[in-house]
């Protein structure tokens, strides 16, 4: 019986990461306070609230897009603030489909995907775009 070779993949295959926090209308406060509070502290960019499920999510959810670089602190920071919501943290690599199922993280309670409308490869993987938030220079992270 062969062995499966193992491949390691490289990490800068991620060319950002994506953080998906989930809500419904009774923790929409929760996550309006949390997506103030991280657009406070880090040059990210905030995607709008949707108020419905949109793509592969199942629930209401806002996107923030962030670069490789913020990870180490971001992330953490998600971890002890995310105010009892639900976050998926995915990296963005040309195949979206393992992105999102395969690849990512879930801080809290998982929520069901619909991946397979995802493409499983694409030309080019998703950059974290401009930041729109502007941190406050006054306040740690």
């Amino acid at each position: 019986m062969e062995t499966p070779t193992f491949a390691p993949r490289r990490i800068d295959e991620i060319a950002s990461y994506h953080a998906h926090v989930y809500f419904c209308a009774s923790t929409l406060p929760r996550a309006q306070e949390l997506r103030a509070a991280l657009s406070d502290r880090f040059a990210v960019r905030v995607g709008r609230v949707h108020t419905s499920p949109v793509g592969p999510h199942s629930a209401s959810m806002f996107q923030v897009a962030f670069a490789t670089s913020l990870f180490g602190t971001f992330v953490p920071w998600l971890m002890l603030n995310r105010n009892g919501l639900s976050i998926l943290v995915h990296p963005n690599t040309i195949h979206p489909q393992h992105d999102h199922a395969t690849d990512s993280l879930w801080l809290g309670t998982p929520l069901p995907l619909c991946t397979q409308n995802l493409p499983l490869t694409q030309q080019q993987a998703d950059e974290a775009g401009v930041p729109n938030t502007t941190p406050d220079p006054n306040i740690t992270v």
